[in-house]
This record gives structure tokens, sequence and C-alpha cells, in this order.
């Protein structure tokens, strides 16, 4: 079990890791009070060793580490790989290729929605983690006998992991339906922070194309604040207050503090006094530079067709052992119910063949729902 804190250590560490077909990887970091998540400890194993790298250590150069994570001859095992590799992304300008996400994998082969790694750990390992040192704080020197253990368990435990699962999706002949998340996963533009596509992380109901313009402006202000002053988006505006403001459309200082979600005196604050040009500009923005608000018409009795279909994805579920987050979300469900043809993951590749033609023969009535000796079974029609 080694501590690194030096260049020459992690570059020796990255030669000998490099040699293997994989290398398990996590990550300690802290975000609460940055844009940026602060990296602070980075851990890695190989089947032969397991290391602790201090990114924080002073003088050290991360650089062994990115090339290491950019080495095509050797695959990166993580859980819930996203975060670790926004960091990597960030600090080095590269995704992290090729990738193995345990909780992804795990989902594929029917262990539940987002299963937690102590959890996955449990159920395939037998061992209970201790994960005590999970919300200390990272950024404090020197790092305690106890955080270097938790970290060291973290991709230690990875290694049986990560092996399990890759057997089942080997035996179960669905390694091709992980390569396809694990595209998504490793795209750069699953990580572009372009300000202008801000609005489209927000869960906003807008429906007016004034109100879209204005959500597009105050987004887009939002996510370069942040980034420049290195804070949560959250700091500078909360999310109900981007679709508030979005929707009333405050022009003067007095009608921003009217809006319920304004913070007691934020509207006098040197952010809140810029809201009022910020929302003039949305609203003198051409309505034919807008995206296309697409909103699929409803289908005739869409409600009910919906609840068939949540009940055919839960049985799809059960009977291929598929988590069903993975399959489709309702999105994609009543976008289904709206339009045959609709450009969901859930009519296209595996998932087509694997609900989304039963989804479709269900719409047409091709297909009925019964319940047979306590389960719901699928009748084919004529």
């Amino acid at each position: 079990m080694d501590l690194i804190t030096t260049t020459d250590a992690l570059n020796d560490a990255c030669k000998r890791l490099a040699a293997h077909p994989f290398v398990t990887v996590d990550t300690e970091f802290l975000r609460e009070s940055t844009y940026y998540p602060q990296l602070c400890v980075a851990q890695l194993a190989s089947p032969d060793e397991a290391v602790v790298v201090d990114a924080l250590a002073p003088g050290i150069d991360l650089q062994p580490f990115f090339d290491l994570m950019g080495n095509e001859n050797v695959l990166k095992v993580f859980h819930a790989a996203r975060q670790d590799i926004e960091i990597v992304w960030h600090r080095a300008g590269l995704i992290p290729h090729p990738v193995f996400d345990t909780q992804i994998a795990a989902m594929v082969l029917g262990h539940g929605d987002s299963i937690s790694y102590d959890q996955l750990v449990q159920r395939i390992t037998g061992d209970t983690l201790d994960k005590s040192s999970r919300f200390t704080d990272w950024t404090r020197r020197p790092l305690s006998k106890t955080q270097i253990e938790y970290a060291i368990s973290d991709v230690t435990h990875l290694r049986d992991v990560y092996r399990k699962l890759s057997d089942d999706l080997e035996k179960r002949g669905r390694s091709e339906w992980l390569s396809e998340e694990m595209d998504v996963l490793t795209s750069p533009e699953t990580y572009r922070m372009d300000p202008d596509q801000a609005w489209q992380r927000l869960r906003s109901r807008v429906r007016k194309p004034k109100e879209l313009a204005v959500l597009m402006e105050v987004a887009a202000w939002r996510e370069r604040e942040a980034k420049a002053r290195d804070v949560p988006r959250g700091r500078v505006l909360k999310d109900d207050l981007v679709a508030d403001i979005a929707i009333q459309a405050p022009t003067t200082i007095e009608k921003l503090a009217s809006l319920r979600s304004v913070p007691k005196g934020f509207e006098r604050s040197k952010w809140g006094l810029e809201i009022p040009d910020i929302v003039k500009r949305g609203l003198a923005r051409d309505p034919k530079s807008l995206p296309v608000m697409e909103r699929a018409k409803p289908a005739q009795n869409g409600t009910a067709i919906v609840e068939l279909l949540k009940v055919l994805l839960r049985m799809t579920s059960e009977r291929h052992a598929v988590a069903a987050k993975v399959i489709a979300t309702v999105d994609d469900l009543e976008r289904i119910a709206a339009d045959d043809h609709a450009d969901v993951p859930a009519l296209r590749g595996w998932r087509r063949e694997l609900f989304g033609e039963k989804a479709l023969a269900l719409k047409a009535g091709r297909l009925a729902l019964a319940i047979d000796k306590g389960r719901v079974i699928a009748i084919e029609r004529d």
C-alpha cells in the first residue's frame, strides 16, 4: 500500500500499472464551494498493487496519471464514472478511454437502478465496506491512515466487482449493450459546458418562446458567472429562481424583488442588479433564432397508454433482469405513447429489440397484458 506524493513516484507507479490490461480508478474530490470539482486524491489498482496519489502534494505533476487515463491499451474501471471523468476532462482536457463503469454494467445485468458501490460490493463479494471516511475533508493534510485505507479499499474491491460483472456480461451476451452506454459516457459532448446550452440542464417547464428566450439568457449568464468566479451555479442563482425569472420576466428591480423565490435582499446585490437587463435581452431576441420547442402531441388516452407501457417496462425489466431505467425513461414512454417514430433510445438498438417493438405492438393492439398465476404476462393478439 503506497501513498504517492512525488512526480517521480507517480511516474514509476503509472508505468507499472500500464503493463496490465485494466486498472481500477476512483477519486476523492470536493465541489461544494467551487464550479469545478477540486481533485484531492486519486486511487488506482492493478491486479498486483494499489496506490493512493496525493493530488494536493506540493510540487506533484499529475501528468503521468493523465497519460494513464488516456492510454488506449489499458481499460479504466470506475463505479459511477461521470464525475471522475469530468475531473480528468477539466484538468487535462482528455476523456479517459477505454472505460468500464460498474454501476452501468450492474444496471444492464439487473442489479437495480443506480446501485451504490457499497451495495454492489456487498452483493458480489459479501464484504461490507467501512464508509466512515466518505465525508471526511480530503483537503486536509496529512491524510490519515484511515483515509488511505478507505481509498485503497475502494479500488481493490472494484477489481473483484469488475471481474464478476465482465464475466456475466460475456456469458449473457450483453457486452455490446454496455459498449453503447460507454460511448455516451466517454463523449466530450457529455462534459462540455457551453453557456449557451446551459438552459438544457434545467427542468423548467417553459411553454412560450419568450419564456424560453429569457431562460436561455439567464442560464447562460449564470454559467459564465459561476465559471468566472469558480463557485457552484446555485451560489449565483438557484434553479427554481432561474425558472421563475424565465416565466415572470421581471424587467425592473421592483418586479424581481416581488418574486417569491428571490432571497431577501438579492435584488440589491451585484448579481441581482444585472437581472433586469438580462431579461430584457432575452425578450428582445428574434423568436426565429430560438430552438424549436419540440412537444409531442398528446395521444388519445395518452395517460392510460403510458401507464400500460410502464407495466410492460417493469415486466420486461424483471423478465430479462435489466434495470428499467436503462431500458426506458418515463419521458421515453410519454413520447412513444404520442408517436410510433419517436426519436428515443428505447426505439433503437438492443432496447428496441427488448422492449420497443413490444411497446409499439401494445399501442397497436397486437399485444395484450394479462395476469397469470400472479405474474404479468404479454399475449400476442391477431
